[in-house]
């Protein structure tokens, strides 16, 4: 049996920022089988892709060969004709100087039904950004959004007709417009355009890398020079560049400028990641250490099978209370099996993952150290039975002290703790070249593995621990954090970065 032909969703990524993806893009996503992505849309998009999607990247712009138009077309219509479903992901909006006429004609000519999922084209986003209104009732009732690029061999009768753009009475928006920037502001300006127009070049719109330079139509030129500013960039011509009423908003944020490397797991960093995005820090991504199911299950099993043996459970992290809760209901039980136990967890942050599942803890100190949980236990452990819910690593100091304190201590491996052993490339030439500014360490064995991963190039930025507890293993590491926070959570991190940056 023939495969049936699959489907192709033609997807506007946005300007840069993967935030400003559409719902309907992220859904397109979720279900592709294959991703064609170009450079100007994030990678981050990417992690709304299936885990077993195949990811094709089309080339990037300055290093390698990027593929052409017919091959892109080509590689669409070869997979989506035995059966896959397949995502076109493009910068900006399909329709918008992105070859959707020519890569729907491909596909309506193989027969392959397809979608148009429209995207934030980035004339619009770079106006909104700079703090420029595109259109305004004093300066510009419309627009005009131009290529710089024409295609090669265009009859003459069919280009640019630079004299009724001269007379536009609007705003004037260049895409791929760096190369040729002499011969567009020269045309405009042998037709009329006043040499004083004001102009705004945008650089990586949207991103907390966005650069914008402001000068004069007849200094154009100069600005665009070769090895002066390099593409991605879009040209904004007209009297609003004039009105600066929106500000810089985006650029005026705490953290833009600065790139935060986040080293969680990638289930847990999005939180944190989150938030310093709206801070405006371009965040990287590098998972240190991988949560994963405990290899054998059978200790965690019998555990189960005894509850009823047991004063306290006591959770260790999110970690613990996600695996320990999912078996329980594996098992066909559900919270009532608890019924008749006490709950402890470290921090607040495990508390909150129990209260998300409907369960109250008992006990939690703020402060997020086994040390500050045994202390509050303590003075009840005597005579008590507790079942300790931990990771197939760390530290033993709370088993000893509820132990010590006349406690009698179970610990049962929920799921494993593990280094992950090579770092993504990208990465780690990033922070070879020292383009990274923080790095987050939020557990000794996160920091264990940091060093493991990058070794003397940890020296080329600055490390933030979660903790004096973190903190003390980088130094005894050689990598003493420049930042530790006075609350020992994700948000703390975020804290002790913005206190650095206030304090220099």
């Amino acid at each position: 049996m023939e495969n049936a032909i699959g489907k192709v969703y033609l997807v506007g990524a946005g300007p840069g920022d993967p935030r400003l993806l559409t719902l309907r893009g992220q859904q397109c996503l979720a279900q592709a089988d294959v991703v064609l992505y170009d450079y100007l849309a994030s990678v981050e998009l990417l992690r709304h892709a299936p885990a077993g999607a195949e990811l094709v990247c089309l080339g990037r712009h300055g290093t390698g060969r990027l593929m052409s138009q017919a091959e892109v077309s080509q590689l669409m219509v070869d997979y989506a004709l035995v059966g896959k479903t397949v995502v076109r992901l493009k910068g900006g909006d399909p329709g918008i100087f992105g070859r959707l006429a020519e890569e729907a004609a491909a596909l309506t000519e193989a027969k392959v039904p397809f979608e148009v999922v429209a995207g934030v084209t980035t004339a619009v986003a770079a106006g909104a950004y700079a703090g420029i209104t595109i259109t305004d009732r004093e300066h510009a009732s419309c627009v005009a959004f131009i290529t710089g690029r024409e295609r090669a061999g265009k009859n003459s009768g069919d280009s640019l007709d630079y004299a009724a753009l001269a007379r536009f009475p609007g705003t004037l928006v260049f895409y791929m417009g760096v190369t040729t920037a002499p011969e567009w502001s020269q045309a405009l300006l042998a037709n009329g355009k006043p040499p004083e127009t004001p102009v705004a070049i945008v650089r990586h719109c949207s991103l907390p890398t966005q650069t914008t330079w402001t000068c004069r139509l007849d200094e154009v030129a100069d600005q665009l020079a070769p090895g002066v500013i390099r593409p991605p960039v879009v040209v904004i011509v007209g009297d609003v560049v004039r009105d600066q009423s929106l500000s810089d908003w985006f650029t005026h944020r705490p953290l833009f400028g600065q790139t935060v490397l986040v080293t969680r797991p990638a289930h847990q960093s999005d939180a944190m990641a989150e938030r310093l995005l709206k801070l405006g820090a371009c965040v990287l991504y590098q998972p240190a250490i991988e949560i994963a199911p405990p290899d054998d299950w059978t200790h965690v099993d019998r555990a189960i099978d005894k509850l009823g043996d047991f004063d306290w459970l006591v959770f260790s992290s999110r970690n613990g209370v996600k695996y320990f809760l999912n078996r329980l209901r594996e098992s066909g039980r559900d919270w009532r099996a608890l019924a008749g136990i006490t709950l402890a967890a470290i921090g607040a942050a495990t508390a909150d993952a129990l209260a998300s599942r409907d369960l109250k803890v008992d006990v939690h100190p703020e402060e997020y150290r086994a040390e500050a949980l045994a202390e509050a236990l303590a003075p009840v452990a005597k005579g008590k039975r507790f079942l300790l819910l931990r990771a197939s690593r760390g530290r033993e100091v709370l088993a000893e002290s509820l132990a010590a304190a006349g406690g009698e201590v179970e610990q049962v491996v929920v799921y494993a703790s593990r280094d992950v052993a090579t770092p993504d490339k990208a990465i780690a030439e990033a922070m070879d070249a020292g383009r990274i500014d923080w790095v987050t360490a939020t557990s000794s064995s996160t920091a264990r593995s940091l060093v493991n991963l990058f070794g003397e190039s940890v020296k080329n930025t600055k490390l933030v621990a979660i903790s004096p507890l973190t903190g003390g293993v980088l130094t005894e590491l050689g990598y003493p954090p420049a930042a530790v926070p006075e609350e020992y959570t994700g948000d703390g991190v975020v804290e002790a970065i913005l206190g650095a940056g206030r304090s220099r």
